[in-house]
């Protein structure tokens, strides 16, 4: 059986590769737009950061302690493509994704952690990080374009656990975790390429997940949006949002 987020990135880099697959509205204005081939290529680099600088293969588990954010979508698909298990809860952990590294990295619970700077053109981390701390930021960049695993990932190994403790495996991840489709929105048009899905940051980074995942495997994108950004009809129309 083969892995679906791998299935689903080179479904990404194909095809409208050039269309928009993830925008983020964030505070202060924010709006960031990934094609197809740009999120592939987000998703790719930091595969490579996990995976060469970071020891992760396939069964090491990377806690997101993170918000609903176009970057927690990459550093979970980024594990997925590689096998790892995404943990959503207070579970045990290899590894720790997080934008509040200080107590984290006290805590030593953790083979390793990255400061996950949120700002969206933040280039580095704000500030002093405490030692050993990796700056995803900084460091990302740095890593190739293309992903090669290691040791190649089995779809039987847990792809996620819930913020209520319930797995998923890799070889479920779409068909189990996966938000099925919603009712268009009112008025609206799909998007070219597939259904354009307005996706509320509020509703938490597990939800969050799901509804993007299950947008992509039905060859659509997703429009991201923080809770301090108010949904308008002109972002909606703008958008050009088929589903909310």
């Amino acid at each position: 059986m083969s892995i679906p987020a791998i299935d689903l990135m080179s479904a990404l880099r194909s095809g409208q590769s050039t269309s928009p697959r993830l925008t983020w509205y964030g505070p202060a204005g924010e709006r960031v737009e990934l094609s197809g081939r740009v999120l592939d290529n987000w998703v790719a680099k930091t595969s490579n950061l996990l995976q060469d600088e970071l020891d992760a293969e396939p069964g090491t588990r990377l806690r997101l302690d993170l918000p609903a954010h176009w970057k927690s979508l990459v550093l979970a698909l980024a594990a997925w493509q590689l096998g790892m298990e995404v943990v959503l809860d207070a579970a045990e952990a290899e590894l720790l994704a997080t934008a509040e590294p200080g107590p984290a990295a006290a805590e030593g619970a953790f083979d390793a952690v990255m400061a996950v700077a949120l700002p969206a053109l933040a280039m580095r981390w704000l500030g002093e990080l405490p030692s050993g701390v990796v700056d995803y930021a900084a460091e990302v960049r740095s890593h190739g374009d293309f992903f090669m695993p290691h040791v190649e990932p089995e779809a039987d190994r847990r792809a996620v656990r819930s913020a209520a403790g319930t797995v998923h495996a890799h070889g479920g991840l779409l068909a189990g975790f996966a938000a099925p489709s919603a009712a268009p929105a009112a008025g609206a048009s799909s998007a070219e390429g597939g259904e354009r899905v307005l996706v509320r940051a509020a509703e938490g980074l597990e939800s969050v997940l799901a509804q993007s995942l299950g947008a992509w495997q039905r060859d659509g994108s997703v429009v991201l949006v923080h809770p301090d950004v108010a949904v308008t009809e002109r972002l909606l129309s703008d958008e050009r949002v088929s589903r909310s």
